[in-house]
């Protein structure tokens, strides 16, 4: 069997495995609380793997891993360890039982009924819900760029075409069984990615450009310091903890990440959850910036012909991998990228159906209804994505951008509403708007071109909870009825 025919025999292996799980599903989400949070009933491997199959994508494969590889070498790594440290163990200690718990007591489906609800709202409701739909496209849209240059590279086919494909898988899975079947799905996704992480690293080491683990090092070790990379200059060093940080606390703010949450059975299972997800985190995204860091080992100076999203798919092309298991890899990086397409899909639509349309304009709207506008916005969603990823955007910056202006503008009130209980809404709105204008601000006036998307992702956090303080204090200290506590919102007991 030629290479070609036994890489898509894979594909349609696992093609046939996701329209089953959707089928199968299809019939237990026709109610909204069954379609957003699978009726608050995951247990910790299904809620571990669904957020880590959220968190890494073919965005971190291709785009950051290729990147960062090839801009910082080895030091790279250290972004993968951020991830699993920070993005996974510490943003599951803080943020999991107490989101759990607040968002079941309050019976609180999406962030921007949080926001409503704890700061007493209606406004902030649709400004999240606006920011969530609109900036949830372009992350959407880098996904699309990281899979179909894999794509273009090892099948030979047009990227549009892979685009396409990519879209249909995602949306029949949504569309058909909503988050209980993408709960089921990335539990099985989960364990083709950690196998196939795994297994590429084994054969991406053992490779003739490689040549073995103390070759590799040793090699690269050298070129970074012929090339004044150990240690690294200032603002290459910048530019690395922006981007560790940006990808490890910037998913604390993603209300896609923190919407795997709310679905937890217990706390006995978010206990469990911690380690799993931490484990996952250590092997998918540790392994793959470490693939991507020894990309100058293949191409030595001389970047390839389509920049840094096409190195690693190039690395995969020229490492003589099997035939079947360069399909099992394709199919891992398929299976990440529909799953966090599958979660920012329906974060971004089930937010418009409930938080926008029911809430504001047709209050009366049944909760069948609810799901089925949910289903149909899923399919809108789709389609715009498909044509932002035709943007000639890099996926780097592409993911900053959305990343920044997302994390910018919730990480802060979110987090600060679980534990503190004297942020009023005046606080939450200086916040809010301030990490949005500092992250939006620059990457609109350079065109959606700057390279510093990361450096202003951080920046904005942290303008962020600095305005959550400063005029929580001043609305107190000056009487203003924005100032006011709501202190009612942590008393409720739960239902």
């Amino acid at each position: 069997m030629d290479k070609q025919l036994t890489i898509w025999v894979v594909i349609g292996i696992y093609a046939v495995f996701m329209l089953a799980v959707g089928i199968l599903y299809s019939r237990r989400g026709s109610d909204m609380l069954s379609f957003t949070v699978g009726g608050r009933s995951a247990g910790a491997w299904i809620s571990a793997f669904s957020y880590g199959t959220a968190y890494f994508s073919a965005v971190m494969f291709i785009g950051y891993s290729g990147g960062s590889g090839w801009s910082y070498g080895l030091w790279s790594v250290l972004v993968g360890l951020g991830n699993a440290v920070f993005g996974s163990l510490l943003a599951w200690l803080v943020l999991a039982n107490r989101t759990r718990e607040i968002t079941r007591r309050h019976q609180i489906t999406s962030m921007p009924q949080l926001f409503e609800k704890r700061f007493q709202s209606s406004g902030m409701r649709i400004f999240s819900c606006v920011i969530i739909f609109i900036f949830l496209i372009p992350y959407s849209a880098s996904v699309y760029k990281g899979l179909t240059s894999v794509c273009a590279v090892i099948l030979g086919i047009d990227e549009r075409v892979c685009m396409v494909i990519i879209a249909i898988a995602s949306a029949l899975l949504l569309v058909l069984g909503g988050y209980l079947a993408t709960l089921k799905a990335d539990f099985i996704q989960g364990f083709v990615m950690i196998v196939g992480v795994v297994a590429l690293i084994v054969l991406i080491v053992r490779s003739s450009q490689v040549g073995g683990l103390s070759s590799g090092f040793s090699r690269m070790a050298e070129y970074m310091k012929a090339h004044e990379m150990a240690p690294l200059p200032g603002k290459a060093a910048l530019s690395l903890t922006a981007t560790l940080l940006m990808t490890s606390f910037g998913t604390w703010g993603l209300p896609q990440m923190v919407h795997k949450y709310y679905g937890i059975r217990d706390q006995k299972e978010v206990k469990r959850g911690v380690i799993i997800s931490t484990f996952f985190a250590l092997v998918v995204a540790g392994g793959g910036y470490f693939i991507g860091s020894l990309s100058h080992l293949f191409f030595g100076d001389a970047m390839p012909e389509g920049g840094k999203d096409f190195l690693v798919p190039l690395m995969l092309d020229s490492a003589g991998l099997p035939n079947i298991l360069t399909g099992v890899i394709l199919v891992l990086l398929i299976s990440a990228s529909v799953s966090t397409l599958s979660s920012i899909t329906l974060t971004a639509c089930s937010t418009v159906s409930m938080d926008l349309v029911k809430s504001f304009f047709v209050k009366k709207m049944e909760d069948k209804n609810v799901a089925m506008l949910t289903r149909l916005l899923c399919l809108a969603f789709v389609v715009m994505s498909y044509l932002i990823a035709n943007y000639p955007t890099p996926i780097l910056e592409m993911m900053s951008y959305s990343w920044g202006i997302l994390s910018g503008s919730f990480l802060a009130p979110y987090l600060l509403s679980l534990y503190w209980k004297r942020l009023n809404k005046a606080g939450a709105w200086a916040g809010m708007l301030g990490g949005f204008l500092t992250a939006f601000l620059p990457a609109a006036l350079s065109g959606f071109t700057t390279p510093d998307g990361p450096i202003y992702a951080c920046l904005a956090m942290a303008v962020s909870f600095t305005l959550c303080f400063l005029f929580t204090g001043i609305s107190r200290a000056l009487h203003w009825k924005s100032g006011e506590e709501n202190l009612a919102f942590y008393e409720k007991k739960a239902s």
